[in-house]
Parts: C-alpha cells; sequence; structure tokens
C-alpha cells in the first residue's frame, strides 16, 4: 500500500502515539560517520566505535544504517564483520547525510493501537531540521525522516504551526509513553540558536499533543556546558518508566553545571504525573568530571545512555563516576544488561549513545 502524506486529521485523532524508548524496537537506525570535520583529529576511531556499538544492537534486533553511497557498502560490511556484529540483523541503505546524528535529524517514530486496513500502525512525523538553528548544512539530514517513510512504506505527517514547518529535534525531548514529554526552555523557548520564531510555549504543547499524542509537557531550565545543540533534555534528564526520571546532578558547587541542574531538580520534585496526581520517583545521576579536549568542554553525561531490546547502552568517560552510574542504571533496569560504551572519542562530536540512535517501534 502506497500512503500520502497525511495532514488532516492529526495523528492523535487517529489513535497515533509517541512510545517510549523502552518498548519494544524492531530496529535502530544509525548513519554511519564519514566525515572527518565532525571529530577532527580523532576521526580514524570512530567508524570502529560505531561497529561496537552494531554488534550490541545486532545481538537484540536489528540495525539499520544509512550510507552515503553504495560504493562504501563493501567496506563498512568488512569493519562491522571485524567487529563481531550480526550481519544478519545488519541493513545498509544508501541515503546521503551532513551529519550522522540521527536522534536529531531522523524521523519520530509513531505507533496506533487502532490500526486497520486502511490505517497503518506505524507512521512517523517528519519534522524540520535545521542544525540546531546552528550550522548551514542541513539540507541532506532534513530529508532523512522522507526517505525512511519511503523505505518503509509507511505514512508521515508534517507539523505545521503558522503555515511554517515545525523545526523539533528528537534529543529535545524524552517521553514516558503515557501521555508526557520533557523538554527545556532554553532549547525551544529561548532567542539564542532559536528554531522557531514567534512560536509559543502554548502552540508548541499543542502540536505536541496533536502530533506525538502529548498531554503533559514538563519544562526545564537549562541543559549543560558543552552543548552545542543549546538544551537538549537528553544530556539531562530522562524517563526509564512512566513514573521515574533520571536526572544529571552535579555535586561540585563550583562546577558551571552545579546551579541549572539544581534547579531542575526542583522542578521535577514539584511537577505531577497527569495521569496519578503523584510525583514523579526521581532518581539523581552524577556526571563525570569535566572532559576537556583541546580547550573545549564536551557534552559528557552519562543520561545519553539508549534502551534498545533487553540492553541500555551507557557512554563512559574513563572516570570514576563510570561505575557509580553504571550502577545506578543497572538498579533502575533490572530486566536489562547495562553496557557501557567508552565514549571519550565519540563525544568530541558534541554527542554520544542517544544522540547517534533512532528507534523504530515494534508493531
Amino acid at each position: 500500500m502506497t500512503y500520502r502524506h497525511i495532514h488532516e486529521p492529526d495523528p492523535w485523532e487517529l489513535g497515533y502515539k509517541m512510545p517510549a524508548e523502552w518498548d519494544r524496537h524492531a530496529a535502530t537506525w544509525l548513519a554511519w560517520p564519514h566525515n572527518a570535520e565532525d571529530w577532527p583529529g580523532k576521526f580514524q576511531a570512530i567508524p570502529w566505535v560505531y561497529a561496537d556499538i552494531a554488534r550490541h544492537l545486532s545481538q537484540v534486533e536489528d540495525v539499520h544504517i544509512l550510507v552515503q553511497d553504495a560504493a562504501g557498502a563493501k567496506r563498512i560490511l568488512t569493519v562491522l564483520k571485524r567487529a563481531g556484529a550480526a550481519l544478519e540483523r545488519i541493513h545498509l541503505h544508501e541515503g546521503r547525510t551532513n551529519r550522522v546524528w540521527v536522534r536529531d535529524s531522523g524521523p519520530i517514530f509513531l505507533t496506533s493501537t487502532v490500526a486497520n486496513s486502511t490505517t497503518s500502525a506505524l507512521a512517523i512525523t517528519n519534522w524540520k531540521f535545521n542544525a540546531w538553528a546552528k550550522y548551514d548544512n542541513w539540507q541532506l539530514d532534513d530529508a532523512l525522516p522522507t526517505r525512511i517513510a519511503t523505505l518503509l512504506n509507511i505514512p508521515e505527517w508534517t507539523p505545521h504551526v503558522g503555515g511554517h514547518r515545525v523545526v523539533l529535534e528528537g534529543g529535545s525531548i524524552d517521553v514516558n509513553g503515557a501521555g508526557t514529554l520533557l523538554t527545556t526552555e532554553e532549547c525551544l523557548l529561548s532567542e539564542v540558536q532559536q528554531r522557531n520564531p514567534g512560536v509559543t510555549r502554548e502552540q508548541l504543547e499543542q502540536v505536541f499533543r496533536e502530533c506525538l499524542g502529548i498531554e503533559q509537557v514538563v519544562w526545564l531550565n537549562r541543559g549543560i556546558e558543552g552543548d552545542d545543540t543549546h538544551g537538549h533534555v537528553d544530556d539531562i534528564s530522562r524517563f526509564v518508566d512512566a513514573d521515574t526520571i533520571v536526572t544529571a546532578v552535579e555535586q561540585n558547587r563550583s562546577d558551571e553545571n552545579s546551579q541549572p541542574l539544581e534547579e531542575n531538580l526542583d522542578r521535577l520534585r514539584t511537577a505531577r504525573n497527569h495521569r496519578t496526581g503523584q510525583p514523579f520517583r526521581i532518581v539523581e545521576l552524577p556526571l563525570p568530571a569535566p572532559v576537556i579536549f583541546e580547550g573545549q568542554r564536551l557534552p559528557a553525561s552519562y543520561a545519553n545512555f539508549y534502551i534498545a531490546n533487553n540492553i541500555v547502552l551507557v557512554p563512559t568517560f574513563n572516570d570514576p563516576n563510570d561505575r557509580i552510574a553504571l550502577n545506578m542504571l543497572a538498579e533502575t533496569f533490572p530486566r536489562r544488561k547495562i553496557i557501557g560504551i567508552h565514549a571519550l572519542d565519540l563525544v568530541w562530536g558534541l554527542g554520544t549513545l542517544h544522540c547517534m540512535t533512532q528507534q523504530q517501534p515494534a508493531i
């Protein structure tokens, strides 16, 4: 069946919503690293980091990888084979990208429990991507959602407000699958790296409801230092079940992250779950010591973990808090294996595990 681009009625009216990351996946989407300028001086290691991540993911679900051209596919398969990935679960697709942060440039998937012969159980929302309102080269990345919707033969919605496509990156939001969304004012409401000039908080909440099935938005203040996205929530606060939020804290009062993260913690403590009227359970997750390379502080955070089928991949940074964070997340996800991924090279590209992945829900 071929689907047209649907604008009316909206996904919410047809029973679609954005599921939680811990819901069962059909696959994870990645884009293979190709631009040495994204990791200046360290790029040689990055394909091997990706291959190791694909190895872990391919043990538990299919992995779709976007590659720049067919000519490079054979070389990539060789790297994946050498790394021990399960090649029968690896699927390469030609699809050029500017960068590889598929969390932000890729589609946000929706599922429906009321699908029928005329409505697909899986769909996507195609938000505009403009490279975090910071870089000029984003046009290839902006085309990714339609490319993936075409590959999967599923419908897509393109959210608009006032006749303009809404800019939204997947890393700027986190959901619990039960109607609540986390985000930050710094990212979506600030005039710095402004995504949607003239669009109000209320208009964003309405489009989240219509396109993602969101009934409650919990607004945090700011993200962490070194984050060139200007406030992505997936570096600071994440749902781990419908009622529990893991949030980054900084115990060192002299660190520039301490006060903003304390304010976020206060907001989370005062928030109430719209379903139960009760406070959320809050788990405080430490940060590693500042990771600095060539004089630049990098956005190193354990909160940038990725939840896959039966496993959770967690970035680690050769820091004493690695062990503490891994143990805390093991307690938080008692039925999943917690796997640390060395991310000191990866974070030089200003992102880690959650930034590079995008889950495709199972239906």
